[in-house]
């Protein structure tokens, strides 16, 4: 039980502890996440993880883990296991071995007898054009099928015949008998099963009439004794459903209870949209580091424990918001802020040339990891008479030293780790760019030991020329160009798609980088975080770009 005041505890928590309290279910907490394998899960489930397994964490429960796989035509294995390695990924173990609908065919198929028996469910042969007009509108009320009033025998006898594969897809569905003047549409008769002679992920071709999703989902969590079943707002209408077949079926009474889902803005959280985005090409898959997928924001480097953070900051809520993918931003970057190791890249580079040290020389510089974390250890960083530093820290004719800390002519700066260097002319080529700068460096001023009582405000990140090593660096903005793609009346959310979403550039590296492995995060000093990704070989580095040192996002017009 928690020792937290009732004022802290959201109105989930609240339910289950007046649960526990009244004994309700011998004070058992079990719940489960049941996605359906066909796509890749997203920032919403992310959420739904978090309720679902954190809350049954908090009172001493279990969670499980079921696929929702009752449609053959959409679903794969390939979901199935990337849904598995993202749960694993975010920090959760659900109980036991993964469960399928698809394991309870025979038990959802006599449960559906048990209705027919009962006079609650009947085989309807009416087109779906025909069944659409009969069922009304939600200011009008639907009417009876013609097919409604069959005799037990005969349904038994229609329905074995849907089983046994004698009649073709579409042709005759099962509906349960419930009201066709009800309020919600979704009580006027609803489709229990359907006829699809396609062949199931897992069950093959042994059967050819598959339940629907609101025939499935409360039986399953009864099978299984859920206690709580947690799920996001859009299910509180099909809950009556739920309730409608518990009660009649007479099995273990689970109870659903809905929670606001996750709204970010920037961010779409359909699958059947996140696949247009695949199938059009307007990303590289499901794991694409733009996409709102978890393997697309593990891929781009984002912390698992930042969006279990994120979440927390979130909260559970009754009501829809829209939350700022800025607080998302901010807690990846204050995770890793605490556990990325600092690295040196220029991504924009301009050769400087230390005229006063020596031509043949090469010194080996001790640069702290992270100082955020002693642990991380220390590092040697080469350093040379040409070094690369970013284009924009120097200028020709800089502002007012208290506007711009960084190199220009007769302006001393810090070289990150090494020593303070003074500019003194610079080189151009043809077009008025420059392309060399010359500088010269204070021989007492290294890091550590400056006794050269000369002072420079700035410090830049470099590397040195020599030892530099090409990185690509692709860096990413947001996938749309309106924080609410899909919101708009009569447009087609791909219209905000952001042609710029992505630029690829190439740059230089520290030598260190070299030796990185793919999912390893750093820090490039003064630019930025960043994620090494599997594209990454031998002969090519390759790093996403995961956020900002800060918030620098600006609104497109």
């Amino acid at each position: 039980m928690s020792t937290e005041t009732k004022e802290s505890l959201n109105f989930i928590e609240q339910m289950i502890e007046e649960d526990i309290a009244n004994g309700k279910n011998d004070g058992r907490v079990h719940t489960r996440f049941p996605p359906e394998p066909n796509g890749y899960l997203h920032i919403g489930h992310t959420k739904a993880l978090c309720i679902s397994f954190e809350t049954a964490q908090k009172y001493g429960g279990k969670t499980n883990l079921r696929f929702d796989d009752t449609n053959p035509s959409t679903e794969e294995t390939h979901y199935v296991e990337a849904i598995k390695k993202d749960i694993k990924w975010l920090g959760f173990e659900w109980d036991g071995e993964a469960r399928f609908a698809s394991d309870y065919f025979p038990q959802l198929y006599a449960f559906a007898v048990d209705l027919i028996k009962k006079g609650l469910a009947y085989v309807d042969d009416l087109s779906p054009e025909e069944m659409a007009a009969q069922k009304g509108t939600p200011t009008k009320p639907g009417v009876n099928s013609p097919n409604r009033d069959r005799s037990v025998e005969e349904n038994l006898d229609l329905f074995e015949q849907m089983k046994k594969g004698e009649h073709p897809d579409g042709s005759m569905v099962l509906r349960a008998k419930i009201d066709m003047t009800s309020p919600n549409m979704l009580m006027r008769d609803p489709i229990m099963y359907r006829i699809k002679h396609e062949k199931h992920h897992r069950t093959g071709d042994e059967w050819v009439i598959y339940p629907m999703y609101d025939f499935t989902h409360g039986q399953s969590d009864a099978i299984e004794g859920i206690t709580h079943s947690l799920c996001s707002l859009e299910f509180i209408h099909h809950r009556p459903l739920y309730d409608w077949f518990i009660k009649h079926l007479e099995i273990f009474p689970s109870k659903q209870t809905e929670f606001a889902r996750m709204n970010v803005t920037y961010m779409i959280t359909s699958k059947r949209k996140l696949l247009k985005l695949v199938q059009e090409g307007l990303v590289t898959g499901w794991d694409d580091p733009r996409m709102p997928t978890i393997s697309g924001m593990r891929r781009r480097g984002y912390p698992a424990k930042a969006l279990r953070e994120f979440c927390k900051k979130v909260g559970v809520a009754r009501r829809e918001n829209l939350i700022d993918i800025k607080l998302l931003e901010n807690c990846v970057r204050q995770e890793l802020n605490q556990t990325a190791n600092r690295m040196m890249a220029v991504l924009d580079p301009v050769k400087v040339v230390i005229t006063n040290y020596p031509e043949d020389k090469t010194e080996d510089l001790i640069l702290i990891n992270n100082p955020e974390d002693e642990s991380a250890g220390k590092r040697v960083v080469p350093f040379s008479r040409e070094i690369y530093i970013e284009r924009a820290d120097f200028r020709e004719d800089p502002p007012s030293p208290k506007k711009f800390y960084r190199l220009g002519p007769e302006r001393n700066v810090r070289l990150k780790g090494a020593y303070i260097i003074r500019g003194e002319s610079f080189v151009k080529d043809e077009n008025g760019v420059i392309t060399e700068i010359h500088a010269t460096y204070y021989k007492d001023s290294k890091s550590g030991e400056d006794n050269s009582g000369v002072k420079a405000k700035g410090v830049l990140h470099w590397v040195s020329v020599p030892h530099a090593k090409e990185i690509e660096v692709r860096n990413y903005d947001r996938l749309f160009t309106d924080e609410t793609p899909t919101n708009h009346e009569g447009k087609d959310f791909l219209e905000f798609f952001n042609t710029e979403s992505l630029k690829t550039i190439t740059g230089y590296g520290e030598p260190a980088l070299t030796k990185v492995k793919s999912g390893e995060q750093f820090q490039f000093m003064r630019i930025g975080y960043f994620c090494c990704d599997p594209d990454s070989s031998e002969d090519k580095i390759v790093f996403n770009k995961t956020v900002s040192l800060r918030d620098g996002f600006k609104k497109k017009k």
